[in-house]
């Protein structure tokens, strides 16, 4: 098993609900990592798999389900399973798909319970499983709205199961909020989302708070725990995976589209975030299965 700790940049857009990928493999090859979306994770034929959630570490059965919350270290692998087939269907949407005011809606209770556990992980039953699991396949399969909805009924089912298992003892949240709880964060990640492809640069940022430079600096880092270029460039990286997964445009091309400049800065920021080239990212996904975006 590998020690090191990934930050995963999903190619979940802000004008996406969520992303379903569907994929049959051999083995777990993908490290230890963490992301700022939660994560609803089914496998099948995975038997003596290790699955690893916060600080809590165990085998598996042929089935698991498992609901990972935002920045929450987890990974599963190989270890002692043996079989030729694993299934795996992974779910992943946004931290803020339900509205934090929606959520206190007295119907939506149980989904917020279940939520707030899944900072530590949380493990559904095999009877939750086995009852979920012909909708979990289908989900893919759905489209627009709908997918949406069968989504959130696929949620509500599960927060209202029993036998809920939290896994980790220990919340790893890497330093960072779960929220921003700031309007002038909010307003400049607007204007990233929407203008990454562009020359963006700390001054434009800077004034879109009305700050200076320094202050904007300091201000930023202590709300995202991210300095501002950090973060401009996993904004286009989130963007150039999904350009890498939907589009047949060179990686040359998804670069200058998503405002580097530069192919060997490209590549080198590519690899030291997603710990492969952008080419291998193709690769992966173009082999291993497929995503759907909703």
């Amino acid at each position: 098993m590998k020690n090191k700790l990934l930050r995963e940049i999903t190619p979940l857009t802000p004008n996406d609900c969520f992303t379903v990928f569907s994929r049959e493999k051999t083995e777990f090859d993908f490290p230890l990592h963490y992301h700022e979306e939660f994560e609803l994770n089914f496998i099948e034929n995975a038997k003596d798999a290790k699955r690893v959630i916060g600080d809590h570490m165990e085998e598996i059965s042929d089935l698991e389900l498992v609901l990972v919350g935002p920045n929450l270290q987890h990974g599963w692998f190989t270890h002692k399973c043996t079989s030729p087939c694993i299934k795996e269907i992974t779910i992943q949407f946004h931290r803020d798909l339900f509205d934090e005011k929606f959520l206190h809606r007295n119907q939506m209770s149980f989904i917020r319970t279940m939520l707030e556990r899944s900072v530590k992980g949380v493990l559904f039953s095999r009877d939750t499983i086995q009852a979920i699991m012909p909708r979990l396949k289908e989900l893919p399969q759905k489209h627009g709205f709908d997918s949406v909805l069968e989504l959130m009924s696929i949620l509500h089912d599960l927060s209202a199961s029993r036998n809920i298992r939290t896994l980790s003892d220990v919340t790893f949240r890497n330093m960072e909020s779960y929220t921003y709880n700031s309007r002038r964060v909010e307003k400049v990640m607007h204007y990233l989302n929407n203008n990454f492809d562009k020359n963006v640069t700390l001054g434009e940022a800077a004034k879109i708070s009305a700050m200076t430079e320094v202050a904007f600096s300091r201000f930023f880092k202590a709300r995202t725990g991210k300095t501002f270029v950090d973060t401009l460039n996993e904004v286009r990286l989130g963007h150039a995976s999904r350009m890498l997964i939907d589009t047949t445009q060179s990686v040359n091309e998804v670069a200058y589209k998503c405002g580097f400049n530069n192919i060997s800065n490209f590549n080198r920021i590519f690899k030291k975030k997603k710990d492969c080239t952008p080419k291998e990212f193709r690769q992966a996904y173009a082999s291993s299965g497929t995503r759907t975006f909703i």
